[in-house]
């Protein structure tokens, strides 16, 4: 595997055999193209603007967001950054100290694993979007509470809602059990697409997890190995030139 200007990627791939061999088999009912479900806008009403304007005008709107008492200590709300147009959205748990510091999600050393692991299957920041389930950093970066996570799903719900993805990538297990409903452990729910509606959902080991096991770099490839086979079979990210 090499990166785009042909160096060998992160050790962690230069060993595995190319992923566009194969083809995947797009689960029933998920080709939404075909129901005109994947162009951009299509979960929107006419007129509201584009997806990025109307995700602009919600993060205004929930700057000062005092739902939970995540706000009580939060230096930044953590929103979201990337392309909402593109079709892929990636979730994870909730910002760290440096997502807190900069208002942006994913800049820590997760953060540039992250980045590696995008690159290692052609995508980076700007053919993604990038959220979390809470906008606001947990103290001690703990799992957010049941009900922080409740106070918080309204908006992500909406950025999803505004968005229409054509996948969600559930990176760890508060994302996952948030978009599936399922109390399952992540080991059972990676490994094959899930749902949050009508939206295909893979759920797959969060950055830090990685960080601390080595053990779970060789699982997060086979996963981002049937992401990139979903991306070509389903066209994703939307607008990418041919």
């Amino acid at each position: 595997m090499t990166g785009r200007q042909g160096k060998p990627a992160d050790p962690l791939w230069r060993s595995v055999a190319s992923f566009t061999d194969g083809r995947v088999l797009v689960p029933p009912g998920w080709d939404r193209t075909e129901k005109g479900k994947g162009s951009p806008g299509a979960g929107r009403a006419a007129g509201d603007g584009t997806a990025r304007e109307m995700l602009e005008s919600l993060s205004r709107e929930v700057a000062g967001c005092t739902r939970c008492r995540l706000s009580e200590t939060r230096q930044n709300l953590v929103f979201g950054e990337g392309d909402p147009e593109a079709g892929i959205l990636l979730v994870g748990e909730g910002p760290g100290a440096n997502e807190d510091s900069t208002g942006r999600p994913f800049v820590g050393r997760a953060g540039k694993l992250l980045d590696r692991i995008l690159a290692a299957i052609d995508l980076d920041r700007n053919s993604v979007y990038i959220a979390n389930v809470v906008k606001c950093r947990p103290p001690g970066n703990r799992t957010p509470a049941a009900d922080e996570v409740e106070a918080c799903s309204e908006i992500l719900r909406e950025q999803i809602s505004v968005m229409d993805p054509g996948v969600i990538v559930a990176l760890g297990a508060s994302a996952a059990r948030t978009l599936t409903g399922s109390r399952s452990g992540i080991g059972s729910l990676r490994g094959s697409f899930q749902r949050y509606g009508d939206i295909p959902v893979l759920v797959t080991y969060h950055p830090a997890a990685l960080l601390r096991s080595e053990s779970l770099k060789r699982p997060v490839w086979e996963d981002m190995k049937r992401l990139k086979a979903f991306m070509d079979e389903t066209g994703l990210p939307r607008g990418r030139a041919e």
